[in-house]
């Protein structure tokens, strides 16, 4: 037995897994009355917000069976539907699946309250005969068999992946079952995926409570409430005859910080004073902090430019160097460090060291000086241009608290400091200098870079136990349709 397609290619079915008896390979031609994709109509013709039809794209398509129309919902009028071709319109009960990814193979059912759609060219129609139920092959071209076979046989075109509408006609064997037993194993796999879903979704809040509980501890600890100030255990302590308590306040630091920052001043011209920030719209700090700026506490520079025409009269040879991607909000992603060619100097001169402070120029908002601390994780490395570094003066100062700081409450600043474009930003160097930064007591730094350790630590354990949990429901879900479009007659696997 085979299935054909206009090519002459076909699936060999003896091949396949053996099926019960009454059970038979088939392919969507087969049980099908329509299997065809869509198109799109001018850009003039589609808009968002309440129309006549709705329009699906890809984005409305998941990978659970059901349809989510409130993911940036679009319509047509009712006579640009009209208009378009038989093959785009889609109606309650029909089967979508898009052919263009990543990810390949998410599949929906149109409900019942979508009473006509229309679908894009990235979408394929499946209209089912008497013989199949809908849900039976929403679910089949959910399993992995197809899923595999779906991303085996997919070009890639410009970082996209496609599936011709051929293939999804003629080249995915469905196991059918008889229609009572079709009725059955539906039943079932939405009881399973039911309580699976609900799981799922308690997982989603615990990530989402643990994302909020970190966003706290990092707003507390930047606010002084995480553990007890300097201050306060200065006056719990009982003074003596021949001592007084005493510590060193965050004002006392910042001069040792100016004093060592005019040692080092290597620049032309006369020695400048870094400006002191305008406190007036800042919040009131704890007992024993100072505001003051990025500038005050270190150099700061820009990184290497990427050039292909670059020309160098020097020696020269090939360095890991840091870009935006890289530097992310509270840690660095250094799963792909790409190499650029310069010279011994500019390598000396922009050398990472343990401690410096990472922030990005920009690109999308979202990116806008968010950062981390470089900790020495590769023997050599620069950094690109897009990415700033703050070298502080002092070790007394921690490089953890500033750059937790700058990416909690500093976002607001580098947002109504920098540039925008659409849907772009980039703040400046000198903006950055100005950045203002509250500085703590050195010894209450140590225990709040401390607690928050401790604390993200176990955040972070949790994290992963939820990560793992999620991967679990994935692969019970597919354990679920394993089971179900093999013939088992106990269609649930353990949960």
């Amino acid at each position: 037995m085979s299935a054909e397609i206009a090519t002459g290619e076909k699936i060999d079915t003896t091949l396949l897994p053996k099926l019960p008896d009454t059970w038979r390979w088939v392919v969507p031609s087969e049980v099908c009355v329509t299997v065809a994709s869509g198109s799109t109509p001018k850009a003039d013709q589609m808009f968002s917000g309440k129309g006549d039809v709705p329009f699906l794209k890809v984005y409305n398509l998941t990978q659970s069976g059901d349809l989510d129309f409130t993911v940036k919902p679009t319509y047509i009028t009712r006579a640009t539907h009209e208009g378009m071709l038989a093959r785009s319109k889609a109606f309650p009960g029909d089967v979508l699946m898009n052919i263009v990814g990543p990810p390949l193979g998410k599949v929906s059912i149109v409900p019942s309250h979508i009473r006509e759609a229309n679908i894009n060219q990235a979408i394929v129609v499946f209209r089912v005969s008497s013989e199949i139920l809908a849900g039976y092959l929403a679910f089949a071209l959910l399993t992995k068999s197809v899923l595999d076979r779906l991303t085996s046989r997919a070009k890639a075109t410009a970082g996209q992946f496609n599936i011709g509408v051929g293939m999804c006609r003629a080249l995915l064997p469905i196991p059918l079952a008889p229609f009572h037993e079709q009725q059955r194993i539906v039943a079932e796999i939405e009881k399973q995926f039911t309580r699976l879903e609900a799981g799922v979704k308690a997982l989603r809040r615990v990530q989402a409570n643990l994302k909020r509980y970190r966003a706290a501890v990092l707003k507390a600890a930047c606010e002084g409430r995480l553990v007890p100030t300097e201050a306060e255990l200065y006056r719990s302590q009982p003074a003596t005859e021949n001592s007084q308590p005493t510590y060193e306040t965050g004002a006392e630091l910042l001069a040792r910080i100016l004093a060592e920052r005019l040692k080092k001043w290597r620049g032309r011209g006369e020695y400048k004073e870094p400006a002191a920030p305008d406190t007036a719209n800042l919040p009131a700090l704890p007992e024993g902090w100072v505001w003051t700026t990025l500038d005050a506490l270190g150099e700061i520079k820009g990184g290497i430019t990427k050039d292909q025409n670059r020309t160098h009269i020097a020696p020269v040879r090939s360095v890991p160097y840091l870009r935006v991607a890289n530097v992310q909000r509270g840690y660095l992603d250094l799963t792909e460090v790409k190499e650029i060619v310069t010279t011994e100097d500019e390598i000396q001169e922009l050398a990472l060291k343990p401690g410096d402070i990472l922030f990005n120029e920009g690109g999308d908002r979202d990116k806008l000086g968010r950062g981390w601390v470089w900790n020495g994780e590769l023997p050599e490395c620069i950094h690109q241009n897009h990415v700033f570094r703050a070298r502080l003066h002092v070790a007394e100062l921690n490089p953890k608290l500033v750059s937790w700081y700058t990416n909690t409450f500093g976002q607001k600043y580098f947002f109504d400091e920098g540039k925008h474009t659409t849907n772009l930003a980039s703040i400046s160097m000198t903006k950055l200098r100005g950045l203002p930064v509250p500085i703590p007591p050195p010894a209450e730094q140590t225990r709040i870079v401390a607690e928050v350790e401790r604390r993200l630590s176990v955040i972070e354990e949790l994290e992963s136990v939820v990560t793992a949990n999620l991967q679990r429901a994935t692969r019970l879900r597919q354990s679920i349709l394993q089971r179900a479009f093999t013939g088992y007659r106990n269609v649930p696997c353990n949960l």
